[in-house]
């Protein structure tokens, strides 16, 4: 549930065009019609002399999807994100989201060539062993430059050197983001209702502070829940051995 003021304004009749709606949002016209062909956002308000009109909601829409953009998510990624999204939300809950977004996201992606690439990685790295880092999501091609978070590069290089087969790691990654995506999507919902009738700022300062209190409870409650299975893988192992 929205505030009046907020409700007041999402139903606000759309008077925007094209160019003023690009303007707003700091993009260009050319993106507006492409984010609208993918269906990233919903057609204009059609008025007098077909002239089409944007509201308050697609503008929110637009600086969710160039926030997400921004964020490093590709374009793909955006569609599903906007895809689980109520298809009724309204510029104030459109609002939310971006902060949400904004303040929970990592800010630590980096550009840069191979050689400085190399330096942060500690290493010199054979194109076998960018295709690998690639291929764990670690690192992205960005022209002739790569881009790459610096809080996961070192932890690739490390995986680089362990004894497992690419298939594996790379089925373990899609194990851990799979799970990290459904405990996200719950606490989501759970902070959503916290919050859906605060304003922006209040959104992102309170997001801000619970951002590294849940990441440390779910590191925490991950470490804890290893620990127990290979605990009990090991003891049965021991078991199987003894018999």
């Amino acid at each position: 549930m929205t505030t009046d003021t907020a409700d007041t304004a999402d139903t606000e009749k759309p008077t925007l065009t094209v160019d003023e709606l690009a303007a707003r949002a700091g993009v260009t016209v050319r993106t507006v019609r492409f984010y609208s062909t993918k269906g990233l956002l919903p057609p204009p308000v059609i008025g007098p002399r077909r002239v089409g009109h944007y509201g308050r909601d697609h503008l929110a829409r637009l600086e969710l999807i160039e926030e997400l953009q921004h964020q490093g998510m590709t374009l793909a990624a955006i569609e599903r994100y906007l895809r689980q999204l109520p298809p009724d939300l309204s510029a104030h809950d459109l609002a939310i989201h971006r902060a949400v977004v904004a303040s929970w996201a990592p800010d630590t992606t980096e550009t840069a060539d191979r050689r400085e690439l190399e330096r942060r990685a500690g290493r010199p790295l054979a194109d076998e062993d960018v295709e690998r880092l690639a291929a764990m999501g670690v690192v992205q091609l960005d022209g002739e430059d790569f881009r790459f978070d610096s809080g996961l590069l070192r932890l690739g290089v490390r995986l680089l050197d362990v004894p497992l087969s690419q298939e594996s790691i790379l089925a373990a990654r899609n194990v851990l983001v799979e799970h990290a995506r459904v405990a996200a999507h719950e606490l989501a919902e759970l902070f959503r209702g916290e919050v859906s009738e605060r304003d922006t700022e209040d959104v992102r300062s309170l997001s801000a502070h619970m951002h590294p209190i849940v990441v440390q409870a779910l590191l925490t409650t991950f470490q804890r829940s290893l620990k127990e299975e290979l605990s009990e893988w090991v003891t049965a192992s021991e078991a199987g051995g003894a018999s």
